[in-house]
């Protein structure tokens, strides 16, 4: 029997990246295994219909089935939620994907093969940088900012984020509102998801050979971007980590390790000044990371979407 998957895109004004999206999952390739059944769902979170141009001029020559629908409520979780309304009822699996990305050839097949190999819920996997910038500075590539997480395939994971993630259709398709709309503007909407789905028993695993590609524009190369994600992502952990485990150990843990990390960036802080750049990025990331897991445990939540701006 064949495998149906919705592959689902959230995208706001993007339309380059949208296209370059579309010609890269339209590339998509399977040798291990009979290619499945493929749906790819583009919610479009402008009210004008920015993406529409796109999904017409690519429809008539696509391999997959193509479906479009506009989400006017602006909010990333808006849109995700419209794009899981309109994928097919049939799928077996829901794959997310954002439109600054683009797969590997046999991105879909690994996370197939690793959820079938590790009976998981969730695969989830690495996301290289693609810069778009003609010159990379060196003190980004020194420092190896946004160089992606590696991990041996099948370890187990407690999060998974929608760039790069499959998850068993059931276990959405009973929610109303999967993505929580209070996240609309302050992102880490797949944190608290994911979060929420290994809180509950689900079996979150991770495939080192699901690679996609992340096309990293020029104004992201900056300390303030770099601090800024840090600060919000540990915000957005430390306090999700408190919704589902709000046990007194674990976040005496989360205090214990924000003030480690603060007190490590201070002491690295005068080095980094006489270092280089990078290491003076590399200090600052560890005070804000240890600045984020507390404002999150303390619920000051500020803006989380900041960093992606």
């Amino acid at each position: 029997m064949t495998t149906f998957i919705s592959i689902c895109i959230a995208t706001y004004k993007r339309p380059e990246g949208l296209a370059r999206l579309l010609e890269g999952i339209d590339n998509l390739r399977f040798s291990e295994l009979d290619a499945p059944k493929i749906e790819v769902v583009i919610a479009d979170n402008d009210r004008e219909g920015s993406a529409k141009p796109v999904y017409e001029s690519v429809k008539p020559t696509f391999k997959w089935e193509l479906v479009y629908g506009v989400e006017p409520q602006q909010g990333v979780t808006f849109a995700r939620n419209r794009s899981l309304l309109l994928a097919s009822p049939d799928a077996e699996f829901f794959v997310f994907i954002d439109d600054d990305e683009v797969p590997s050839p046999f991105w879909l097949e690994t996370l197939l093969l690793c959820q079938k190999e590790y009976q998981a819920d969730i695969v989830t996997g690495p996301v290289v940088p693609k810069f778009e910038a003609t010159e990379v500075p060196d003190w980004i590539v020194k420092g190896g900012f946004f160089d992606p997480a590696q991990h041996e395939t099948g370890k187990l994971m407690g999060v998974a984020f929608t760039n790069n993630t499959l998850a068993k259709s059931h276990l959405l398709q009973g929610l109303e509102h999967p993505f929580d709309d209070r996240l609309a503007f302050k992102g880490a909407e797949d944190v608290d998801l994911f979060t929420r789905f290994f809180a509950e028993g689900g079996k979150i695993v991770w495939c080192s050979e699901a690679i996609v590609y992340e096309f990293i524009p020029e104004n992201r190369m900056r300390i303030k971007w770099l601090v800024d994600r840090n600060y919000y992502g540990y915000s957005a952990h430390s306090l999700t980590e408190k919704k589902y485990f709000p046990s007194l150990f674990i976040q005496t843990q989360r205090v214990i390790k924000g003030c480690l990390n603060i007190v490590l960036g201070l002491c690295l802080l005068i080095p980094g000044l006489l270092l280089g750049r990078h290491r003076l990025a590399q200090a600052l990331i560890y005070v804000y990371r240890g600045l984020g897991s507390l404002s999150g445990l303390f619920n000051i939540q500020g803006d989380w979407g900041g960093a992606n701006r």
